[in-house]
């Protein structure tokens, strides 16, 4: 018969208790949480003035790639506009952008990759933001934006990226 063996258990600190003020900080002030959200609030009507310029930026990311072919720099520029709208899209209202932004992305990610991406691929991404933004397509429930995703989710997976 063998013996039962002894242990010791170790609580291990919450991570998440130390993030949301939890720890040594104390909890965070609801008041605080209050006037941030009136801030961001009283920015709203801003949102679409930004996402509109974060749109052009990458539309003219594109036509550098139109007028001087796909250089490691003009595409590294376009993959930087298309994560700051992936990053922005939702923040501005447009989930459904940045999760375009996000596909786009993942398509040109692979810099070892990204010169041998189809171009026409990457206009119909950019062509999608710029439709969703120009219809106030914000989310994947609608019917325009679930067949936008589930399109260029498809030719990404025949590219292979």
């Amino acid at each position: 018969m063998s013996e039962p063996k002894s242990g010791q258990m170790i609580q291990a600190p919450s991570a998440l208790r130390l993030k949301v003020g939890g720890g040594r900080l104390g909890a965070i002030d609801p008041a605080a949480i209050a006037k941030a959200e009136a801030a961001l609030k009283s920015l709203s009507g801003n949102f679409t003035q930004w996402l509109n310029d974060e749109i052009t930026k990458l539309d003219g990311a594109r036509q550098t790639v139109r007028a001087e072919g796909a250089t490691v720099e003009n595409m590294e520029s376009l993959y930087l506009r298309a994560h700051d709208l992936k990053g922005l899209g939702a923040t501005y209202g447009f989930p459904l952008i940045t999760r375009i932004a996000g596909l786009l992305c993942r398509l040109i990610d692979d810099k070892s990759k990204r010169l041998q991406a189809p171009v026409g691929l990457i206009e119909a991404h950019i062509d999608a933001i710029k439709a969703a933004a120009r219809d106030e397509i914000k989310t994947e429930d609608h019917p325009i934006g679930k067949i936008l995703v589930q399109e260029l989710e498809g030719r990404i997976k025949e590219f292979g990226a």
